[in-house]
């Protein structure tokens, strides 16, 4: 009997600690060649997450960059994976599943350019809107159901052909309303872990003013 509560207790323990840790990855390239494009927005706001949460992205795992932080009483792995963007999904499943973080914990931050810059937009599940990162990890994990943060990049005017402009940095003109969505971004994930989901999506779905 008392082996019984030992192994039952272990697993409640695991399951209580999984609920209390949240994965939040950011999508982008690789190489000092993409740091500033507008792909790597995701890279960009857990580098201000990680920046505003004291924590060092200086640890290597399952094919990412990763960090922890404490944030309202809650283990946070902040993460980037190194596959390119396309492989997103092995990086960043491979870290949820060692970790035992549940999908409603798992936060993705990435580019979109459905939205324009300016404009964050959270939701709690979907499909990829063609966006090759969150393809690769609804591919690995199986499901749509996991909380992603989209980040608007806009689209190109005139001729350009998406894939190009992506791999375009931003320009002068966009740095600072840039920084202006980054901290909004950094604002919107401690909501999400300290308060909800939903709180975050009231307090922060939009353009800025």
């Amino acid at each position: 009997m008392q082996l019984f509560k030992k192994w039952f207790g272990e697993k409640e323990t695991m399951e209580q600690q999984g609920s209390l840790t949240y994965l939040i990855a950011g999508l982008g390239n690789p190489g000092r060649e993409y740091r500033l494009t507008r792909h790597n927005i995701g890279f960009m706001a857990v580098d201000a997450l990680a920046f505003a949460l004291e924590s060092k992205l200086t640890k290597v795992q399952f094919k990412a960059i990763v960090g922890t932080a404490q944030l309202a009483g809650r283990k946070v792995i902040l993460a980037k994976p190194q596959t390119f963007m396309n492989l997103s999904g092995q990086a960043a499943v491979s870290l949820m599943h060692f970790y035992k973080i549940p999908p409603s914990n798992f936060m993705v931050i990435n580019d979109d350019l459905d939205l324009p810059l300016g404009t964050i937009r959270i939701r709690p599940a979907g499909g990829s809107a063609g966006q090759k990162g969150i393809e690769s990890i609804i591919e690995r994990l199986g499901t749509q159901e996991f909380p992603r943060l989209r980040l608007g990049i806009g689209r190109p005017s005139g001729q350009m052909d998406p894939r190009d402009y992506v791999l375009q940095s931003f320009s002068t003109s966009e740095s600072e309303l840039l920084k202006v969505v980054l901290d909004r971004a950094v604002d919107a994930v401690k909501t999400f872990v300290a308060e909800g989901l939903d709180a975050a999506m009231n307090k922060f779905n939009g353009k800025l003013e």
